[in-house]
């Protein structure tokens, strides 16, 4: 008999519900965390209490959600949703099968997930998982993912939901590091069982988008928190901000310290503590990191109305081992390398992959958005449901997020834009 590979054990792995020990000792190792970057309860609607199965849902602010979702609803335990490629990850993967979680192809249909989480239902257990599918690129809400609102009308629990502000300013997508400063997190319900009965899906989904929407840039234009740094606030934030303010250069900002800078036309600007950004001389910026983002997202919503737009470039290409671990802050095994290509009809790839030919044509509809595991450096979708992760040589990454995010909807795909913004005086 031929040895399973680990994607073919972990999809016969019957999920049950946590290790009550198990579970106590993480939730203790997670409130040391917790006060480690000045975590702030505050509770509205107590999960921890509750005595029938439901469900608890956040936005996804930054990569450690863990710390703003367990420590609402301990001694109650919660099965986590996780990306499936985390489970490929040493130590990590092993870890998330101890406690139970659930792996999720994010952004594609996955019948297997979909099974679990109706188990642990049936189980009396209670789910954890992220709408939006994905920690927060920028700072500031992706819509929730297409079937999260049928998913939670289907289950038909109780829906306990967190909002968090400061955890993506603690730990933000264009570096890997932390920065200390504050978190607050609101504990409140969003659905009765009764509620999800009588509500439609769509209305669901705009709850949902609303209640979860969050945008940290905003929120500490007031809060004004110093985050602790090396004088490095601008560290890769190139990769956040790709398109000069000024004269319209893409990727052409160089970063020092606290300062990033255009170098076809000069434009600089200084990005201090509390995450203020400052024009230098006479140079020109949007007020909020997150107002640039929307910014370069505007370029690209233009673009993909040129019919004859294509965004190419050449990429390596990286896979899931079938035997082993990834180790240290691996995502994927490169193992190929091709021509990455963005129209109207798709995403296609033209390349290698194990020094064999290697070709794959995915319609908009396939692919909304990307996954992103770690920093603004790499991105991934699912072939046919097999992990394929990608790396420009440049850091081109969020520009090729919002031309297939902006594509997918120029051609009528579900997965549309929401007007929520993160709004201090909803909490």
């Amino acid at each position: 008999m031929a040895k399973l590979t680990l994607q073919e054990k972990l999809h016969k792995r019957q999920v049950k519900k946590p290790n009550t020990v198990l579970f106590a000792i993480l939730s203790i190792v997670v409130k040391i965390i917790a006060k480690t970057v000045n975590a702030e309860y505050i509770v509205k609607a107590d999960p921890s209490k509750e005595k029938e199965p439901f469900v608890f849902i956040a936005n996804h602010a930054c990569r450690n959600d863990y710390l703003f979702t367990a420590p609402f609803c301990y001694p109650n335990k919660l099965n986590y949703v996780v990306g499936y490629n985390e489970f490929f990850r040493f130590p990590l993967g092993i870890l998330l099968r101890l406690a139970q979680a659930i792996p999720k192809k994010n952004f594609t249909p996955d019948i297997y997930a979909m099974k679990q989480i109706k188990s642990i239902v049936k189980q009396g257990g209670n789910i954890c998982f992220m709408p939006e599918g994905m920690n927060s690129i920028t700072g500031m809400q992706q819509p929730v993912a297409l079937g999260s609102a049928k998913l939670l009308k289907s289950i038909g629990q109780p829906v306990y939901y967190a909002h968090t502000s400061g955890a993506y300013l603690t730990y933000p997508k264009h570096i890997l590091g932390s920065r200390k400063g504050k978190c607050v997190s609101v504990c409140d319900i969003m659905f009765t069982k009764e509620e999800l009965q009588t509500l439609t899906v769509e209305e669901i989904l705009d709850k949902m988008n609303r209640l979860l929407a969050h945008d940290d840039y905003i929120w500490n234009k007031t809060a004004q928190v110093s985050y602790k740094n090396k004088n490095d606030m601008a560290s890769e934030l190139d990769t956040l901000l790709y398109m000069c303010p000024k004269c319209g250069a893409m990727h052409r900002m160089e970063v020092s310290g606290n300062r990033m800078k255009c170098n076809v036309c000069g434009n600089e600007v200084e990005l201090d503590s509390k995450y203020n950004l400052t024009p230098v001389g006479d140079s020109v910026c949007p007020e909020l990191v997150t107002d640039w983002v929307l910014m370069e997202r505007a370029k690209a919503k233009e673009d993909v109305k040129n019919p004859d737009f294509v965004l190419k470039e050449i990429v390596k290409v990286g896979t899931l081992p079938e035997d082993r671990f990834l180790s240290g802050s691996k995502t994927s095994e490169t193992n190929g390398q091709g021509m990455l290509t963005l129209d109207h009809k798709g995403l296609h790839f033209n390349g290698t992959l194990f020094d064999e030919p290697y070709t794959f044509d995915l319609t908009t509809d396939q692919v909304p958005t990307y996954g992103m595991c770690t920093d603004i450096s790499r991105f991934y979708t699912f072939v046919d449901g097999k992990f394929i992760e990608f790396f420009p040589e440049d850091k081109t990454v969020l520009r090729w997020v919002h031309a297939t995010e902006e594509m997918h909807r120029a051609e009528g795909g579900k997965w549309k834009e929401i007007e929520y913004r993160h709004t201090p005086d909803e909490l």
